[in-house]
């Protein structure tokens, strides 16, 4: 970095807390999971993303202790630039996401003419890319 250091990260950040998704009743989500891409999964519900999912934004926090299951809260940034890991397709510098595999985000598809109601979820613009394991993305 240059003498100008940039942190963008702090840019326009907004945040928002939900509930966390539950399977057989353990959360979906878990301290590992922090700095991971998540997803809607419910009324004010949240769980990783997966393979094609709108990308809501970045788990930013978690309440309690992984032990804590059906008690933990989650804290997401749905706005502002975010940096998140990504997976194959990879994006590029101007793309935009959606949900990838297991809490990543990926290049959203193509679109053919107009995107019809429900549409690809294709969100933010990627401002930066680190080879294969993380973007940075601009979210509004």
């Amino acid at each position: 970095m240059g003498i100008r250091d940039q942190n963008l990260e702090v840019t326009g950040a907004v945040f928002a807390t939900f509930s966390v998704k539950q399977t057989a009743e353990v959360d979906d989500l878990k301290d590992s999971d922090i700095g991971k891409a998540v997803q809607i999964t419910g009324d004010n519900q949240v769980g990783p993303a997966t393979d094609g999912s709108v990308f809501l934004g970045k788990l930013a926090d978690l309440t309690l202790t992984d032990a804590d299951d059906g008690k933990r809260v989650a804290t997401v940034q749905i706005s502002g630039v975010m940096s998140v890991p990504i997976t194959t397709t990879y994006p590029q510098v101007g793309d935009r996401v959606v949900g990838g595999r297991a809490g990543t985000g990926k290049q959203a598809p193509a679109l053919t003419g107009c995107d019809p109601g429900g549409g690809n979820g294709a969100r933010g613009m990627v401002i930066e890319v680190n080879g294969t394991s993380e973007c940075t993305l601009i979210l509004n």
